[in-house]
């Protein structure tokens, strides 16, 4: 389900981390305005360097409006094994984290990084599933 929202801000013209999160607050009800959504542009191409994939960083960003009340550091003992979950699942399913590898793998001219948004968000949601079967009671958002 995730992965059919997240694809239709993509086909919107949002980029990939804005795809992610936007698709995130829709189905995990996250209560993000649109300005909050508006911070993961920068996020796009791997910080548009090619660094770390803008789909992973906008799934990070889900994680953290989900599971965060008010700081990291109060909920470490959700926040750390969480993302640490997601980037490894996510990494093992892209074979790396960074869009500069990424995309010569998942990237289409015509598609452009349609896959990755899709793929990212089945990750992000197989992990929150698994983590909310493992930890019931620790989303903020259902």
């Amino acid at each position: 389900m995730l992965a059919e929202v997240a694809e239709k801000y993509y086909a919107q013209g949002y980029n990939c981390a804005e795809s992610i999160i936007r698709a995130g607050n829709e189905v995990y009800d996250l209560h993000l305005h649109d300005k909050d959504m508006v911070m993961t542009a920068a996020f796009g191409g791997g910080f548009h360097i090619g660094d770390v994939c803008g789909a992973l960083s906008g799934a990070a960003c889900v994680v953290s409006a989900r599971y965060i009340e008010h700081k990291a550091h109060d909920q470490m003992d959700v926040i750390r094994p969480l993302t640490q979950k997601l980037v490894i699942a996510f990494q093992k399913r892209m074979g790396s984290r960074l869009c500069a590898q990424i995309k010569p793998v998942f990237h289409k001219p015509e598609l452009k990084c349609h896959d990755t948004v899709v793929t990212a968000a089945q990750v992000l949601e197989e992990v929150l599933q698994s983590w909310d079967a493992e930890h019931p009671g620790t989303a903020l958002a259902q």
